[in-house]
């Protein structure tokens, strides 16, 4: 089918590869229906694609790098200097500060032991001075002094993954039979925050053994997420027959996944598909990798109830209507505050009846 590859991870999963070029660029209606048809088959059979055609400049990716590894690459103690308090996702997040399965509510074997540190920016409240929100949900953003150039690298990204997300929700309208701009009224003060990830230890502080976990398996909270990763191994996703199979992006494709959000507006016709990242170790040294994942959550006062149109006579909602809010404050309230999450039952059922393959 023209615009659409399938990129083989393992010999049974393939994780789809969609050019969103026709609602990019500008295209027919016939062009824009063959990618709502592809984007919606991927995201009811594996719930994670890649795409291209997404118009985000090459040296806009690359400023988000260079700015990624300035600011990792600064002294440990000069990061510290820009932590916030878990309840702010704001700024810089230590190793073995999180834990990504307590948003699921799953204890692991020793709690806040995801050896990534990452950089968090969002969106404050001053964006939208017609409105009153909530200092902690749209709070300031922190910018590291040291690096000059930090600020408007990953500014430049943000306003670039934001139109990618954005599209990508016009897409989706469509490929559900929803109203052009359906999701606009959910979205227009959306809670977005982009998290810039470093997955590395210090040297000698891997000796091979104990569980070592990069990121905890978890599924993503809001909307859509947009990621920018290295083509490093070490993320992986899980099928809908509970098997674990990497994932590596093609050269200058994003990926792209569903979150539990998605997964309630559709009754789970779409997949908020749970996810985790191993150490990439060769040769029994842990290879650095880098990742930026958009979080597009959506407004912080919206109820997000099942579409009927997603439900077939007779069929039960299968969650309650919640806000933005409610959800997103108990997934970080486990992930960063270590306060198991004891709404998120079904997502932690899928992981339970997983093939437990271990992290390390």
């Amino acid at each position: 089918m023209e615009g659409y590859a399938e990129v083989m991870v393992e010999r049974s999963f393939v994780v789809p590869s969609v050019d969103i070029g026709p609602y990019v660029r500008g295209g027919d209606d016939v062009a824009r229906t063959r990618v709502a048809a592809q984007i919606d088959e991927a995201c009811r059979t594996v719930g994670f694609f890649q795409i291209r055609g997404h118009g985000v400049p090459e040296h806009v990716t690359a400023g988000l790098a260079s700015a990624i590894d300035g600011f990792f690459g600064l002294p440990l103690e000069v990061k510290n200097g820009y932590r916030c308090p878990p309840a702010i996702n704001r700024g810089y997040t230590p190793p073995k500060a999180e834990s990504l399965s307590l948003s699921l509510g799953v204890e692991s074997a020793a709690r806040m032991n995801d050896y990534f540190e990452a950089f968090n920016v969002g969106v404050p409240a001053r964006t939208y001075p017609h409105l009153t929100l909530p200092e902690t949900d749209y709070a300031d953003n922190v910018w590291p002094s040291e690096l000059d150039a930090f600020a408007s690298q990953v500014g430049a990204y943000f306003a670039e993954a934001q139109r990618v997300a954005r599209t990508l929700t016009r897409v989706f309208a469509d490929a559900l039979g929803l109203p052009a701009g359906f999701f606009d009224a959910f979205t227009d003060h959306s809670l977005d925050v982009l998290r810039m990830n470093n997955y590395a230890l210090p040297p000698d502080t891997y000796t091979g053994h104990g569980d070592l976990i990069g990121m905890g398996e978890h599924t993503d909270y809001g909307i859509v997420t947009v990621l920018w990763a290295d083509r490093i191994a070490g993320l992986q996703v899980l099928d809908t027959r509970g098997v674990w199979h990497d994932v590596c992006p093609d050269e200058s494709a994003l990926l792209v996944n569903l979150g539990d959000l998605t997964a309630r507006w559709t009754n789970e016709r779409w997949l908020s598909t749970l996810h985790r990242v191993k150490p990439p170790i060769v040769d029994g040294t842990i290879r650095r990798r880098r990742s930026a994942a958009y979080f597009h959550d959506g407004n912080i006062d919206a109820v997000i109830a099942t579409l009927p149109t997603c439900l077939a006579e007779g069929e039960p909602a299968r969650y309650a209507p919640i806000t933005v809010a409610e959800h997103v404050r108990a997934k970080l309230a486990g992930s960063r505050a270590g306060t198991p999450n004891a709404s998120a039952e079904r997502e932690a059922a899928r992981l339970a009846a997983a093939d437990r393959a271990p992290l390390s």
